[in-house]
């Protein structure tokens, strides 16, 4: 990260080492990087994609990037992602918790309550998973697998992400200066 930005002992220390770690990955291949990262991790994949928003975010400080391209990208990768998720769940995951439920016990009771859950609140279990790590990952493949409305998942999902991708891409880019004044 840059020389001027001094975070040194403040308990942010990770964000600047996140950022030094994605720096290269940005250099090298732009927000297509942050693209796939989300988007897998959104798919299911256990990477670290809050963190990534966040680095990028703080670079984005440097005018290395746009934030306003940040945002989109991240967005659109979110929503992809979890509607990727959420086709597999639909055609493969209902067929894979009857047949291998037990293994986390997701009993058939369990798998009835959890589908009358997103028969109920869905879209608020969708939007809001996507502010939760694990549930993040889990949001499209656990919705389609039960059966939920593909356009109140959609609906969810497009938002969730909105409301996701602004908080990681510009809190980091507005507050920066802020980190910034009370590591002085």
């Amino acid at each position: 990260m840059a020389n001027d930005v001094q975070t040194e002992g403040l308990p942010v220390d990770f964000l600047h080492d996140g950022a030094l770690f994605i720096e290269p990955f940005i250099r090298r291949y732009g927000l297509y990087a942050v693209f796939v990262v989300i988007y897998l991790e959104s798919l299911g994949a256990p990477l670290p994609g809050e963190s990534a928003v966040i680095a990028t975010s703080l670079l984005a400080i440097r005018g290395d990037l746009a934030v306003t391209s940040l945002f989109l990208v991240v967005w659109i990768a979110a929503v992809l992602g979890d509607s990727t998720g959420y086709a597999i769940g639909r055609f493969g995951g209902r067929p894979l918790l009857v047949r291998y439920g037990w293994l986390g016990k997701l009993t058939a009771e369990r798998q009835a309550k959890l589908e009358q859950l997103f028969r109920r609140r869905g879209p608020i279990l969708v939007a809001g998973a996507r502010f939760v790590v694990v549930l993040r990952q889990l949001n499209g493949l656990v919705a389609g697998s039960v059966g939920m409305p593909w356009r109140s998942f959609l609906l969810a999902n497009v938002l969730g992400a909105a409301l996701w991708a602004a908080l990681w891409s510009f809190g980091p880019y507005f507050l920066g200066d802020l980190v910034k004044a009370v590591g002085h």
